[in-house]
């Protein structure tokens, strides 16, 4: 990455940020803690700090009492033609008051098929579920039992709509309000559905990119005119289009 590359990518990972800090503060309240941008050579973090560079939880009321709080992280990088901001993980993790262990955690890995790149896992118990999980004697069962431990529901993978298509930060904040009816900020809907928009719109234009042939017949469809380019770009293999991927 050049000097130019590496500049760029912090510039636009820090209003990434303040997107981030504009959300949470117009959803949650204006003492929610600010997002910030810290260069880490290839990649930029972008969460909640303080003043001594120590990642903040963000504070998530119910009724005016803290009950929750979110862990929120991700760390960009250029995308796979230094063209865009891309993630490369993001991690979402809803913590209950004090303690330790998160109780839902939603995950991305950017180079990740398997398990699926986008993924919830969920700190719970059910007998059922940890008996199928010690029912195969091959893949990830076995290697668990190999290990000598007691299968969890939290180190399950389930699957949240792929690279392209899984839930943003704003998804989890409606999943707070419509389940645990937290405390919000005044015209935080108006917010909160500006700011998923425009992640919806951000993820279709990389799915077009994935796919624009098959954009192109879908907008031909529609009554509009699609010109091919003169000079057709390189084409992925469908083994590395991410909008294929788990």
């Amino acid at each position: 990455m050049t000097a130019d590359e590496a500049k760029n990518l912090e510039e636009l990972a820090a209003g990434f940020a303040n997107q981030l800090t504009a959300l949470t503060r117009g959803v949650l309240g204006e003492d929610t803690p600010r997002f910030h941008a810290i260069n880490m050579g290839a990649k930029v973090q972008v969460s909640p700090i303080d003043d001594s560079a120590v990642m903040q939880k963000i504070p998530v009321r119910i009724g005016g009492e803290e009950h929750l709080s979110l862990g929120v992280r991700y760390f960009c990088c250029w995308d796979g033609r230094s063209e865009f901001l891309a993630t490369d993980q993001a991690d979402v993790h809803l913590f209950y008051r004090n303690v330790p262990d998160p109780l839902l955690r939603y995950e991305y890995v950017r180079s990740s098929k398997e398990p699926p790149g986008a993924h919830l896992q969920v700190h719970a118990h059910r007998d059922e579920m940890a008996y199928l999980l010690r029912l195969a004697d091959k893949g990830r069962p076995k290697t668990g039992m190999k290990r000598g431990k007691l299968p969890r529901l939290s180190e399950m993978h389930l699957p949240v709509g792929g690279h392209r298509m899984r839930p943003a930060l704003e998804d989890v904040l409606l999943f707070l309000h419509r389940e645990f009816a937290i405390d919000t900020a005044p015209n935080w809907r108006a917010v909160l559905d500006a700011s998923l928009q425009d992640w919806r719109v951000t993820q279709l234009k990389a799915a077009v990119r994935d796919a624009p042939d098959v954009a192109a017949r879908v907008l031909r469809a529609l009554g509009y005119e699609v010109v091919e380019p003169s000079v057709p770009s390189s084409r992925q293999s469908v083994d590395d289009v991410k909008l294929f991927w788990p």
